[in-house]
């Protein structure tokens, strides 16, 4: 592990993946998703204003991905930096991180960010997934959690817990700047991803 986890489980984190055997992770999930279906239209009406608006449920592109397919992605060539987010519909922090995300995705889009947002909700869930993202105004393309837990997890990172939101930066040369274990605020987001935009402008100066 050449760089050890930066706030790993850190501000309300929701284990799940690693931590949790799978019969009573099957009952958190059961129950996190009835405590939270009350909350969640309020929710998503305020996050929308604050992204930029809904869009259509048609308009949501949403492609499968393993964690091996998240993996290529942070690391294909073409982009300065990359925000690698994954996140699920019955996980409160994760829903309250949101906008933030969307806020600095759409914020450095036009200077080489890339944002991969990977939902970790059930496929059975497809269609409440596809209904948040339309409610937050997601227009690009964004993955949903494919195959077994573990493999998912060590796929894009052996060293990740499978806590809940999980975000990574990598810069443009497919390294790792940084991570969160847990809800990552909008001005810990901001300052790493402008000091990786940063330092990718200068390598290719150089």
């Amino acid at each position: 592990m050449s760089i050890p986890p930066e706030g790993e489980g850190a501000d309300g984190g929701v284990s799940v993946f690693r931590t949790i055997p799978a019969r009573a992770a099957a009952a958190v999930l059961s129950f996190m998703a009835f405590t939270t279906l009350a909350g969640c239209a309020a929710h998503r009406r305020g996050a929308a204003a604050a992204a930029g608006g809904p869009v259509s449920i048609s308009a949501v592109d949403l492609e499968m991905a393993s964690g091996p397919d998240v993996a290529k992605l942070a690391h294909r060539p073409g982009a300065r930096a990359v925000l690698v987010n994954v996140w699920a519909t019955w996980c409160e922090p994760c829903r309250e991180e949101f906008p933030d995300i969307l806020r600095v995705a759409r914020q450095y889009r036009g200077d080489g960010l890339r944002v991969v947002l990977v939902s970790g909700d059930f496929p059975t869930e497809e269609p409440r997934v596809r209904q948040f993202l339309a409610d937050h105004g997601v227009d690009f393309t964004t993955y949903l959690k494919s195959g077994k837990d573990m493999e998912f997890v060590n796929g894009i990172d052996s060293t990740w817990s499978g806590t809940l939101p999980a975000t990574w930066v990598y810069d443009g040369k497919g390294i790792r700047r940084a991570f969160w274990g847990g809800k990552a605020g909008y001005d810990d987001l901001n300052t790493k991803i402008r000091e990786v935009l940063g330092t990718s402008r200068e390598d290719q100066a150089q």
